[in-house]
């Protein structure tokens, strides 16, 4: 099954009219920056620390409360994820109030509410705003955290983790933070199942009395309201919130920068495509100098379509669907990343154009157009963040947490404005350090290896937990006797043996996946020894697409377009229309390549043809995988859970990746030589 995903991009088209007599001969002078000018949030402040800010906006009857608690960064250790778990279980009632009786509250009140373990955020209508205020303050002041509610969500979070097991991406992301802070760091220190079973309830109440208190928080308030009246009731609600004694915390230094340009690998056999980030260390915080140019050279190089990353990766290569850079600035350590996910045969590739991206916006004077687009993007998001309240009070939070100058905003585009091409060079090469960067590669190292061994670059090897390891050997002993048929027999063997399947005239197959969180995907499938095919994926009742072959012609349907199959597309799929295709692979050419590891299992690896590789287990004979290459990039197919049926075994669970996407169809029934006619095929 193959998921084409369309994506819809909106175009804001802005036109001008000018009236007066225009000289075409010379350029025009870009006009000033916007003024800009910002409403002071009210403020006060509560004897217990609570700092609170209150913008008043009156034009519509809404009010939002946000609550940042602003601790300094902290690792947990060997506990780590107890903070996770108490954010999941604050606002799930009160000990005032049971969690039924409080959530069916909220929701007869039209209103949100949610918390995580450093703050939390309640809207509703300015009616109602004393009643959420209240109800907000209870479930941070007097959380209902059971035992019970602990034991679920320490069961989520463990799930969780194990669905993220197999993830390019979470991987990824776990090691390249490991590396590039260090995993004693606060910002490289990450979550495992072993640590989330080494919490305990009593662990999670006293991080909650040690962590969630007043002493550093901020209450923002932003909407329909009178700041006497609402400070009066955040001091009637909030004022019983009882200071905590001050914690000394010290952010430990992060992980230096490498001392040399490595590319990082971490081994993914299920990989089906590559994920590359380039990472460096960075010294930036908000208040510098160098903070608006830093962006506008971001932006340039990743931080948007148009970009030199996006548009020699995608548009001239086609390496990937997007490549992207990014600048974290911050109070203890910032960071640039850039990077995107490629298909395993161009990882090298990526690698080597990426870093040719980053130096051309080093060495090479940016064009004019390309940073006026830069400049124009930032003023146009910034003069629409502005429609909404919520910014105002996100700005003055910012001022406050950054330690920024009152105008920081003010003079915001003014500064944008005013970086020249000379600033983006330099703040490139200030900030921008391939030389010391790590290139954080995540993928299938039976595939990619070889080729970015051809890069010159020096390679280290890790886990996916960031530990150090040895370099993967792939070179899997071939029993000397061994081949493809032998292989195909065995299967044929493991699945019920030739007999029973030759007793077989059709297979129908149903499966469902979920889509997304209620929305479900059905897949139906028959198959003849005709070499008959019928297969039709739905979801929400409608047909998404469906295959026919009647054994001589073929067709498909997609989004109601229906198109024949060509002579060779029918070709190469009637080899996939017998119930067991293995049958006419016997004798057929296909070739035994190689013994590769597949999420730990030794399996063959036969070549059925250009695009297609199949694997089959070493120890039990069964197919586990399936692995189709086309100009639209890989996709993968899994089986797993082999259940009998009539004497056959057939997979119950199938899963399908095609790029960072996987779906897992779970087999409902499965008929032999029933429920199968020829009109299915018309």
């Amino acid at each position: 099954m193959k998921t084409k995903i369309i994506t819809l991009t909106l175009l804001f088209l802005m036109a001008v009219g000018v009236h007066a007599q225009i000289d075409r001969s010379k350029q025009p002078k870009p006009g000033p920056a916007p003024k800009i000018a910002l409403d002071v949030p009210q403020e006060f402040e509560l004897e217990n620390g609570l700092k609170v800010l209150v913008v008043e906006n009156h034009k519509l009857p809404r009010v939002s409360y946000s609550l940042t608690i602003d601790n300094k960064p902290m690792t947990v250790g060997d506990k780590a994820g107890v903070e996770s778990l108490l954010g999941s279980m604050l606002g799930n009632g009160t000990t005032n109030i049971p969690k039924s009786d409080f959530n069916e509250e909220v929701d007869f009140l039209g209103a949100s509410l949610g918390f995580s373990f450093s703050g939390g955020f309640a809207s509703s209508l300015s009616k109602y705003s004393n009643r959420i205020l209240e109800l907000m303050a209870d479930a941070a002041i007097n959380p209902l955290l059971t035992e019970e509610e602990f034991e679920k969500e320490k069961a989520k979070l463990i799930e969780s983790l194990k669905a993220e097991e197999k993830s390019v991406e979470a991987v990824a992301g776990r090691v390249g933070r490991a590396l590039s802070y260090g995993t004693n760091h606060p910002y490289g220190e990450f979550t495992t199942e072993a640590t989330v079973k080494n919490v305990s309830y009593a662990d999670v109440l006293a991080f909650y009395d040690k962590y969630f208190n007043p002493n550093n928080a901020y209450l923002v308030v932003v909407g329909d309201v009178k700041f006497a009246s609402v400070k009066e009731q955040i001091e009637n609600h909030f004022g019983a919130w009882k200071k905590s004694v001050e914690i000394g915390t010290t952010v430990p230094d992060a992980t230096p920068n490498a001392q040399y340009t490595q590319v990082n690998f971490v081994d993914m056999p299920n990989a089906v495509q590559s994920n590359i980030s380039l990472t460096n260390n960075i010294d930036l915080k908000m208040s510098d100098p160098d903070y608006h140019s830093v962006l506008i050279a971001n932006k340039i190089l990743g931080g948007g379509f148009n970009s030199y990353l996006n548009m020699n990766l995608r548009e001239a290569h086609g390496y990937t669907y997007g490549a992207r850079s990014s600048i974290d600035s911050d109070k203890y350590v910032g960071r640039f990343t850039a990077g995107a996910a490629v298909r395993n045969a161009v990882t090298d590739s990526a690698v080597v154009e990426t870093l040719k991206e980053i130096k051309r916006i080093k060495t090479e004077p940016v064009d004019a157009e390309a940073l006026k687009n830069a400049k124009a993007k930032y003023v146009g998001d910034f003069v629409l963040a502005l429609e909404r309240p919520q910014t105002i009070a996100r700005y003055a939070l910012s001022i406050k947490l950054n330690n920024l100058p009152q105008d920081f905003y003010s003079t915001y585009l003014e500064k944008i404005n005013a970086v020249t091409a000379d600033d983006v060079n330099r703040v490139a090469n200030k900030y921008f350090k391939p030389e010391n960067a790590r290139i954080v590669v995540v993928g299938k190292g039976s595939e990619v290896l070889e080729n970015l061994e051809k890069t010159g670059i020096p390679i280290k090897y890790f886990d996916p937990y960031a530990n150090p390891t040895e370099k993967p050997n792939y070179d899997i002993a071939m029993p000397a006797d061994m081949d493809a048929n032998k292989v195909l027999q065995a299967y044929i063997k493991a699945i019920g043996g030739r007999a029973a399947l030759d007793n077989v005239n059709s297979v129908s197959m149903t499966a469902e996946a979920e889509l997304q969180p209620g929305v479900m995907m059905n897949l139906e499938l028959k198959k003849t020894i005709k070499n008959q095919l019928a297969q039709e994926i739905t979801a929400m009742g409608q047909s998404i697409m469906k295959t026919v072959i009647d054994g001589e012609t073929g067709y498909m349907v997609m989004q109601g377009q229906k198109n024949d199959m060509s002579p060779d597309d029918l070709k190469k799929s009637l080899s996939e229309t017998s119930p067991f295709p293995e049958i006419n692979y016997l004798n057929s050419g296909v070739s035994l390549e190689k013994i590769e590891d597949v999420d730990g299992e030794k399996a063959y690896k036969i070549k059925i043809d250009e695009e297609t590789s199949n694997y089959y287990s070493v120890s039990t004979g069964l197919k586990i995988k399936e692995v189709k290459s086309t100009q639209m990039g890989e996709s993968s197919t899994y089986f797993t859970e082999y259940k009998e049926v009539s004497g056959i075994k057939f997979p119950f669970k199938i899963g399908q990746t095609f790029g960072p996407r996987k779906m897992d169809f779970i087999v409902k029934e499965v008929k032999i030589n029933e429920g199968v006619s020829d009109a299915d095929f018309d």
